[in-house]
């Protein structure tokens, strides 16, 4: 479930947990997301108009979509309905439509709140349009995948998809210290041992708390250091899902940190997705494309040294084995760019697409039977190794396409020479038509 409050709730029952404890009871106390809940934000404005919208709420676990949509329910009179896209079905469904079906013949509202909706399949998301559109409920769906690929683009259009951010070091503290004046009590950590729990919350409210929660129950006589802290309790794993979004995001960090030359932040995602459990074949792999897309002729041996690391690792295995791509990670980003042969390539394509089944001309047309040397095949073809400079400067393209100019080589390293003899056969090709 869900947290972030201020107010302690009084109560007969049992033992509750903090994060339960510190359940806020109005949007203003909820932690970290004010870019949403403010006077400007989009929740504000929504509020502020007195017409609640269905909405998706995005964003990584801990950091109050629960909460949000139980608040909004309380601020707009909606009856709130929970159910989660793990644990329910097609009947389920259908029992929570007519019940939202009776509750507004009586006047009530429904929000119906939906914990991993991207769980739910094509035909269970479209379920909800037609209850949307007749306003039989609000739908405010939960998730922590990216909704463009895990929603369908009919429910995308009549939901508005706002993003909660993970909560910050200073959400964080606050949040801690709500949990301290709750429990009468300071944590039993120096200062340094404060920020390091900070830090193994990884951003989670719900995590924070519940490491709170165990710090607490030690009655520590004396604060406790980083390091004895860090001896009683483990560090919360990093999300990390190698086929969601987060994997997604770190390769594209560390592609666009390679392709800007910058070592230290390639190494540091190149060690992020390891950490997160990343098989290593697979970065290795994409650190090849790197080399053959954004480095390419501007250094020929990227391509090489990129097989050579992957090479190694495969003989080597984990854990030396990455070193080996860890160098190959430092080599491409400190290598010369250039993208010139990606985009002679998709140019060539382009053209290749455009232009169809024209044939290419006569002259460089093979002429194994007479016919074909009667129809002019191989007329007209000049042999380079016979001419002055080994370059005869014929014309290659089919002659209803004309010459293009595909490859356009940069300054840079390796591909500055290729500029050269480009421009040397340019020179020579128009000496030898006579231009």
């Amino acid at each position: 479930m869900d947290l972030f409050g201020a107010t302690p709730v009084p109560t007969t029952e049992g033992h509750r947990p903090l994060a339960d404890r510190l359940r806020p009871a109005t949007l203003s106390e909820v932690i970290g997301q004010q870019s949403l809940l403010g006077p400007e934000g989009p929740l504000g404005a929504m509020l502020a108009s007195g017409r609640l919208g269905s909405l998706i709420l995005w964003g990584p676990p801990g950091v109050g979509k629960t909460t949000i949509a139980r608040l909004l329910a309380d601020q707009t009179d909606l009856s709130f309905v929970q159910i989660s896209a793990i644990f329910s079905g097609v009947a389920d469904l259908k029992k929570v439509f007519e019940a939202a079906r009776i509750r507004r013949q009586t006047g009530q509202g429904t929000l119906l709140f939906v914990d991993e909706i991207h769980r739910f399949n094509k035909a269970q998301q479209d379920s909800f349009l037609p209850h949307m559109e007749d306003g039989t409920l609000v739908l405010i769906g939960a998730t922590t995948e990216n909704p463009s690929f895990e929603l369908n683009a009919a429910l995308m259009s009549r939901a508005q998809v706002l993003v909660l951010e993970r909560l910050d070091a200073s959400a964080l503290d606050t949040l801690v210290a709500r949990a301290e004046a709750d429990l009468g009590l300071p944590l039993p950590l120096t200062e340094e041992a404060r920020l390091a729990l900070l830090e193994m919350a990884d951003g989670d409210g719900r995590a924070l708390l519940n490491l709170v929660e165990t710090v607490q129950s030690w009655a520590a006589p004396a604060p406790l250091d980083p390091k004895a802290l860090s001896a009683r309790l483990a560090r919360r794993a990093a999300q990390y899902d190698k086929s969601g979004d987060a994997h997604y995001n770190l390769i594209s960090a560390l592609h666009k940190s390679v392709r800007g030359s910058d070592p230290d932040a390639a190494l540091y995602w190149f060690a992020r997705m390891l950490e997160g459990g990343e098989d290593p074949r697979y970065l290795a792999r994409r650190l090849t494309r790197m080399a053959v897309e954004d480095i390419a002729l501007a250094d020929p041996q990227a391509q090489a040294f990129c097989l050579s690391a992957w090479d190694t690792y495969e003989r080597l295995g984990s854990p030396e084995g990455e070193l080996a791509l860890a160098q190959a990670v430092i080599y491409l980003a400190l290598a010369p760019k250039s993208n010139a042969g990606y985009v002679a390539y998709k140019a060539a394509r382009a053209a290749a697409k455009q232009t169809g089944s024209t044939p290419p001309p006569k002259h460089i047309l093979n002429a194994p039977t007479g016919l074909m040397k009667a129809q002019g095949y191989g007329d007209g073809y000049a042999y380079d190794h016979d001419a002055e400079d080994g370059f005869s400067g014929q014309d290659f393209f089919p002659e209803a396409v004309g010459r293009l100019d595909l490859y356009q080589p940069v300054e840079r390293g390796f591909e500055r020479d290729l500029a050269k003899r480009v421009a040397y056969f340019a020179k020579l090709r128009a000496k030898r038509q006579g231009c």
